[in-house]
């Protein structure tokens, strides 16, 4: 059994900062990609950045230039620094990591963009 633990979410002004975190264990032997992605209302949910244990990464266009992805394997922890957060930033972020090709979703946190 895989658990996530997701944190950092919250209320921010725009042009703001946040840091979320993710804490995988249990049964992470074989764990690859580490993700994040976000759902906002009424919109699909949609890749935001990845990283595969060798530290390639991806973001999202619309977030290149102020979100970083980043992982600590001795942790097994990826966090995502959002910097120049906007409105439109706003949605429920979610963890996903790959162990032997099956992927496994953290809760979701809430992350909301207004002043």
């Amino acid at each position: 059994q895989v658990q996530l633990v997701e944190s950092g979410g919250g209320l921010v002004q725009p042009g703001g900062s946040l840091r979320l975190s993710c804490a995988a264990s249990g049964s992470i032997f074989g764990l690859t990609t580490m993700a994040w992605y976000r759902q906002a209302p009424g919109k699909q949910r949609e890749l935001v950045a990845g990283i595969t244990n060798t530290g390639s990464t991806n973001l999202a266009d619309s977030v290149k230039g102020r979100f970083t992805i980043s992982r600590d394997n001795a942790k097994n922890t990826v966090y995502l620094q959002m910097n120049g957060l906007k409105s439109e930033d706003t949605a429920v972020y979610y963890c996903k990591i790959r162990r032997l090709g099956i992927d496994f979703w953290g809760q979701g946190t809430q992350v909301t963009v207004s002043s």
